[in-house]
């Protein structure tokens, strides 16, 4: 464990949890895309398979039930919330997020570290999981106006990954045998989208004024 690892579960657990204060102190998910979620699901329920095979440590096995469990939660309120449900931006929310999974199911297959079952669905994981964001930011550039809890998630979100390019990078200078090269390029890749969102994100904060992404 290192300090920039431990800062991105951080900053990815508490971009869950302003999403999940959203959610359940406003009864709304509005500005929130559901395929985003769904493709957040997917990610984790397919990367922690280990969870039944490998034991590396409690704060590991805990992180990862809780990344399953909110994200799963998450979906469920979405969809299945009787108040929630109705807030939800089906209008514009419109991203066709199947076309991911299934290019990144296919790159997982041709490019992997080990052709095993967990390998293959590990590398998807993570190929998922670096463009999982873009029906999110796609339904926050149509509805115009970010609200300032979505804003934020959306940041801490951008926030993880950024660290963990960064834990990345100091593991492969330390560790002999460092050979993620999948989730590095994935981790540049994921960053890279985020880079509009922080530019205006960090404007409306220098400027004290409400978060507005171009259509």
């Amino acid at each position: 464990m290192n300090i920039f690892r431990f800062a991105g579960d951080m900053t990815h657990l508490i971009s869950i949890l302003v999403l999940l204060l959203k959610i359940y102190a406003t009864k709304s998910c509005s500005g929130i895309s559901l395929k985003t979620q769904e493709l957040y699901a997917l990610v984790f329920v397919t990367r922690y398979l280990d969870l039944f095979t490998d034991y590396i440590s409690l704060y590991n096995t805990m992180m990862k039930l809780v990344f399953i469990t909110s994200s799963l939660a998450i979906v469920w309120c979405m969809r299945g919330h009787r108040v929630v449900r109705r807030t939800y931006d089906k209008e514009i929310d419109t991203f066709r997020h199947y076309f991911l999974v299934l290019g990144c199911f296919v790159l997982a297959l041709i490019l992997h570290e080990k052709f095993t079952i967990q390998e293959v669905l590990w590398a998807f994981s993570i190929y998922l999981e670096a463009i999982a964001i873009i029906p999110q930011l796609v339904l926050l550039q149509r509805s115009g106006n970010v609200d300032n809890l979505t804003g934020q998630y959306v940041f801490f979100l951008g926030a993880y990954r950024a660290f963990y390019v960064l834990n990345w990078i100091y593991r492969y200078f330390t560790e002999a045998r460092f050979s993620r090269w999948i989730a590095c390029i994935s981790g540049l890749v994921q960053t890279a989208l985020y880079a509009d969102f922080f530019y205006y994100y960090f404007m409306s904060w220098k400027n004290n004024s409400k978060l507005q992404l171009p259509a």
